[in-house]
């Protein structure tokens, strides 16, 4: 069990205060969901979508990056 969780409503990592998610929670993301792909976007995509409502200052582009843009 992870302790590299979002505290909302900052999206900061339970486990260090790096934005979430941080490094650590994207290489336990990438190990979790090996094979899966998609499904690792589908779900990060979830999260983007939540974490709009909290960060509504941070402009979009930064928030897919964080997000999503280590994915590729």
């Amino acid at each position: 069990m992870t302790t590299h969780l979002p505290v909302k409503p900052a999206w900061a990592c339970g486990g260090c205060g790096a934005g979430w998610p941080c490094q650590t929670r994207q290489r336990e993301l990438r190990a979790e969901y090996d094979g899966a792909p998609v499904s690792l976007a589908l779900y990060l995509a979830a999260q983007l979508v939540d974490a709009t409502k909290d960060l509504a200052h941070v402009p979009a582009g930064q928030l897919h990056h964080r997000f999503l843009g280590w994915t590729r």
